[in-house]
């Protein structure tokens, strides 16, 4: 079944702060492989004009898919999560997180449509510290497939 048209521009409210630890993103930045210095050298991202270390550039997704959670768990949506896949993921960045942010993220869903049968739904989650900046915009896509035949 479609998913309702009315959700698309919904917005849910923004989650608890999240804080981004040092420890945090140097694991991320382990896992991901990549070694560059600005993630885990506190003086390395000084020199590059940073005021502390700063999280690798998919860090944030962590942080928006879990937002993403309350579109997914809205019962009035009615989104079969087990049929879903992630399907795509982009973010727009205003500056890079840090350490020591508190990170809040607004989900809002921007389109949903349906495919051969699939329902594709974006969601948007916007990331803001604990001043209310304005860190980076996330777009997550989800595939719920549609269901087979009998």
């Amino acid at each position: 079944m479609a998913l309702d048209q009315s959700f698309v521009g919904r917005a849910y409210p923004p989650t608890e702060p999240y804080e981004v630890g040092r420890e945090k993103i140097r694991e991320f930045a382990e896992a991901v492989g990549d070694a560059n210095p600005a993630y885990t050298d506190t003086e390395a991202a000084r020199a590059l004009g940073h005021p502390d270390v700063i999280a690798p550039p998919t860090f944030v997704f962590a942080i928006t898919f879990k937002a993403a959670g309350q579109v997914v768990a809205d019962p009035q949506l009615g989104l079969d999560y087990s049929r879903v896949v992630h399907g795509d993921q982009k973010f727009a960045y205003n500056r890079p997180v840090r350490a020591g942010d508190r990170l809040t993220v607004t989900s809002t869903i921007e389109t949903i449509r349906t495919m051969a049968g699939n329902d594709i739904l974006d969601i948007r989650g916007e990331v803001h510290d604990q001043n209310g900046e304005h860190v980076v915009t996330a777009w997550t896509k989800l595939v719920a497939r549609a269901a087979e035949e009998a």
